[in-house]
């Protein structure tokens, strides 16, 4: 799956020039040019990894990495300053960063750096998932039986396969391809389509207001992501 890095930075230019060379490295970039901006962002969008500048307007920094930890964010954090002190960098890591770089910084070791703190900050695999509930929608994959307020829904294997996988990801985005892969298998020859169809029904069971999703929401151009 592609990685996704949070710039957090209010040097437009500087913002600007990390998001088209991290996108030439195959990543997908968000930004936030403040500290609360920065914060939202990194809360509801949960990217692999945060650039984090300590001197931004509003909420500083350090601010920001404090409530990310206490929020119990654990991605990587590399805080990026033009302070060279030693007690700003001895500060950022005590309240959670995992690295520091002082700036002006070569982004050659900059990408290097991203590239450990990832590699480093891989999840274990996920762990199955046999009973969930969200909203009045009980899921009991291991005796595939799906209520909702109480009564029997009837979901297909399929359909049942695509909540686990949601479900086992939630609040990340599973792109359509994944989809075909993990539920219908390389060997099988259904398109994206197949996917966004079986989604649809699955809306029109699961959810309150189909036309308007709460828990199973589209990424536009790349798959699904379900919040429940």
């Amino acid at each position: 799956m592609t990685q996704t890095i949070l710039i957090v930075e209010d040097e437009a230019d500087l913002a600007r020039g990390l998001e088209i060379n991290l996108r030439r490295e195959g990543y997908e970039v968000l930004k936030a040019g403040t500290g609360d901006h920065g914060l939202h962002l990194a809360l509801n969008e949960n990217p692999d990894l945060i650039l984090l500048d300590v001197m931004l307007p509003g909420m500083n920094g350090f601010d920001v990495c404090r409530q990310l930890r206490q929020k119990g964010f654990d991605a990587p954090i590399i805080m990026l300053t033009a302070r060279g002190e030693e007690i700003d960098r001895v500060l950022g890591l005590e309240l959670g960063a995992d690295d520091y770089v002082q700036k002006p910084f070569g982004l050659r070791e900059l990408i290097a750096r991203i590239r450990v703190r990832l590699r480093r900050s891989k999840p274990a695999a996920s762990p199955p998932v046999s009973h969930y509930c969200f909203g009045t929608v009980e899921l009991d994959f291991e005796k595939c039986r799906v209520t909702r307020s109480g009564k029997a829904l009837d979901l297909t294997a399929k359909e049942l396969e695509i909540m686990k996988l949601l479900v086992r990801n939630r609040n990340q985005n599973v792109t359509r391809d994944r989809l075909l892969n993990e539920v219908w298998g390389y060997e099988s020859t259904p398109t994206t389509r197949t996917v966004d169809n079986h989604i649809l029904r699955l809306r029109q069971k699961l959810e309150n207001d189909p036309a308007s999703p709460e828990y199973i929401l589209s990424v536009y151009g790349e798959g699904y992501k379900f919040v429940g």
